[in-house]
């Protein structure tokens, strides 16, 4: 018999050594959370309702309505209380006291007193009002009443019926019985809506004025972006500027506040108006607040400017409109019109718009010019827009040095005398040998007899503070920069300052960053025309353009540098400047490489040709034929006079005391008929100049072999 073997245990499996091991940790129950407490989950609900963005919205548009309907009534309320009491007149009077205007006060007081007369007049007419009334009623009713019997009796002699005697009046008894039952079924409704449509009228009043705080106003009103200006809002925005005694006196003016201003007026992209301050409130007060007066305006500051009018005590305020300034100006006159030339002596250079929006045209006719900015602001482009425009005129001569050294200016080759492009130490002295040989020219030009008539030569300089910082001496140990005597760029510079404009030799100048080191005194004062693009302080605005024209108004340093490149404030008396302003502000048009590069090559069209140098050749040992031959370039006939001055401008060393016989003396060694007369004028003839150089190399080659 089989026995079944039944285990109590079971064994457990051995683990297999080769397995990895699993190691447990057994974490401790957690606590249970305790509760929150009702009154904590109820406070934080009523927050996140207090504080959600619906809740906000919907409070601020009950209290904004409400305040609308309550702040209309009072409105209202003081409208009703000026037509019926002296209470305007009174605040005209006190405006004007304050104002220091005591013949306004004198006239407000006298209107005042008239008003006072009637309205006494029209009191004690009240007086018999109520007789006057009676008889007019009583009259009226009878005169009525016999009126309708009147025609009741015409109608019963028509009708042949007595009756109809009383028709006409009995009718008219029977329509006032209408109107009256008509007017109680009204009347319950008319005292409900009535004082509805009231409080509505009130509402409309208040939501006009914007009468409620403003944070209970819209967003889209609270910004004040591009919120248009109003009488209201320039005098509120100088009530709150700081101004103690501003503030005072406009208190006590009342609404009259808008006293102070004159016609607020369109000016281009903005608004102009002009603003008379109270007596004891000084102009620079407000000039000093622009940017909380701009703030106040909602507006940025860039866009408000603040000038001194020739009127006393009165601040003149452009306002732009919100983000005009930001838009770019169009092009150029001179990309958009081929057919475009230049006067120098008559003409007005196209350099961009003023913030009227009108054109900025500015004469460049013997007057030494200064642009001077921050790095990268345009100036180079606004020195060579105005460049450009001239090189119209084929009459006006350019020596041009450019101490960048960057293309900026590589479009006048072939069209300057002289084009200088570099940075370095040799450089500068190239350019301030170019500048003592204008001197040079300048002189002689000076000691020509009376009455005669020179070219315009422009000296065009630009990054000239290189020159001025420059340590390189000559070999008299003179410095070539500097601002001492011995300075030979300096010198040279006020040399032309001088004397240059009375014989058509004028030094423009373009410099960056001024300093008393980088640009001198005396050469910024030599400027009739000064210009400065966006600068760091008020000291460098004071460098750029003088003490007169930042005392009027003038800020370029509170320009934004990076994005007003290309606006420049100008004191120059060659731009029309509005009447008691010292300076303007110009946003000048900008002109490519390309574009510039296609004006050039107009201008060159319209000359003869002109050969530029792109050095100053120093040393004695010269060729006169070759030079002479080299300052003539591609023109077919140069006359003598201009030839000896294209020397002279060459190399002052060597052709500055020529006279026409020394000229004439190499030319006719050189060959028959070079020089020649042509129309009453001695000319040098190209192709036979050519000819006779060519002839004499030769000659010297064959000698040679």
């Amino acid at each position: 018999m089989t026995e079944n073997v039944v285990h109590l245990h079971k064994t457990p499996d051995l683990p297999d050594p080769a397995a990895p091991v699993t190691t447990l940790t057994v974490v401790p129950d957690a606590p249970p959370a305790r509760p929150v407490p009702l009154w904590v989950r109820s406070g934080r609900a009523l927050k996140t309702a207090a504080t959600h963005d619906r809740t906000r919205t919907t409070v601020r548009a009950v209290a904004r309505h409400g305040l609308y309907t309550f702040n209309g009534g009072r409105i209202v309320a003081r409208r009703t209380w000026d037509a019926r009491t002296p209470a305007r007149y009174e605040r005209m009077q006190r405006a004007a006291e304050a104002a220091g205007n005591c013949e306004l006060a004198e006239e407000w007081e006298e209107r005042g007193q008239r008003f006072r007369e009637a309205r006494h007049r029209r009191r004690m007419d009240l007086l018999h009002a109520p007789i006057e009334v009676a008889k007019g009623a009583a009259v009226g009713t009878g005169m009525g009443i016999g009126a309708l019997v009147a025609l009741g009796i015409v109608m019963a002699i028509d009708n042949g019926d007595i009756k109809d005697v009383i028709t006409p009046l009995a009718a008219t008894i029977e329509f006032i019985g209408t109107l009256i039952r008509i007017v109680q079924i009204v009347w319950p409704y008319a005292v409900v809506l009535g004082p509805l449509f009231a409080l509505l009228a009130l509402w409309a009043v208040g939501s006009k004025q914007q009468a409620a705080p403003q944070w209970a106003l819209p967003a889209n009103v609270r910004s004040g972006e591009g919120e248009p200006i109003t009488p209201s809002i320039v005098v509120k925005a100088l009530r709150d500027l700081g101004v103690p005694a501003l503030r005072n006196a406009i208190k006590e003016m009342g609404d009259a506040g808008a006293s102070m201003l004159g016609p607020i007026t369109i000016a281009g992209c903005g608004v102009e108006v002009d603003v008379t301050l109270p007596s004891g409130v000084a102009t620079n007060e407000v000039q000093n607040k622009r940017r909380k007066l701009a703030e106040n305006l909602t507006r940025h500051e860039h866009e408000v400017f603040i000038t001194i009018p020739t009127a006393a005590r009165t601040v003149r305020l452009w306002v732009a409109d919100s983000g005009a300034l930001d838009e770019p100006i169009g092009p150029s006159p001179l990309v958009t019109d081929e057919t475009m030339t230049a006067d120098y002596k008559k003409g007005r250079a196209p350099w961009g718009q003023d913030l009227r929006g009108d054109a900025a045209a500015l004469s460049l006719y013997q007057r030494h010019l200064l642009i001077t900015g921050l790095s990268n602001q345009g100036k180079t482009v606004a020195l060579r827009s105005l460049a450009l425009w001239l090189s119209l005129d084929k009459s006006v001569q350019f020596l041009m040095g450019d101490l960048k050294g960057v293309g900026d200016w590589a479009m006048f080759d072939g069209l300057a005398t002289t084009l200088i492009q570099g940075p370095t130490d040799e450089h500068v002295i190239q350019v301030t040998e170019m500048v003592e040989g204008a001197v040079d020219e300048m002189n002689r030009r000076i000691q020509a007899p009376p009455g005669t008539v020179f070219p315009p030569l422009i000296v065009l300089v630009d990054e000239a503070q290189v020159a001025f910082m420059c340590p390189a001496k000559d070999e008299d140990k003179r410095p070539y920069g500097g601002a001492k005597a011995n300075s030979r760029y300096f010198m040279a510079v006020r040399k032309i300052h001088n004397q240059g404009r009375a014989v058509n030799v004028l030094m423009w100048q373009g410099t960056q960053d001024p300093t008393n080191e980088n640009l001198p005194k005396l050469v910024r004062e030599g400027a009739h025309t000064r210009a400065s693009l966006a600068l760091g302080t008020e000291s460098q605005a004071r460098m750029a353009l003088g003490d007169k024209a930042v005392d009027g108004g003038a800020a370029p340093n509170l320009l934004r540098p990076g994005l007003d490149q290309g606006t420049l404030v100008l004191a120059s008396s060659g731009i029309d400047i509005p009447a008691g302003q010292s300076s303007i502000t110009v946003r000048t048009h900008y002109i490519d490489d390309e574009a510039a590069e296609a004006i050039t090559d107009r201008a060159k069209a319209l000359r003869d040709g002109v050969t530029t140098l792109h050095a100053i050749e120093r040393g004695q040992d010269r060729d006169p034929l070759a030079d002479i031959a080299s300052v003539v370039g591609d023109a077919a006939r140069v006359r003598t006079k201009d030839v000896l001055a294209r020397l002279a401008m060459l190399n002052e060393g060597a052709y500055g005391e020529w006279s026409f016989t020394d000229l004439k003396r190499v030319l006719d060694d050189a060959g028959p008929d070079i020089a020649y007369k042509s129309d009453g004028v001695m000319v040098v003839h190209r192709d036979r100049l050519t000819r006779a150089l060519a002839n004499r190399d030769a000659d010297g080659s064959a000698s040679a072999g």
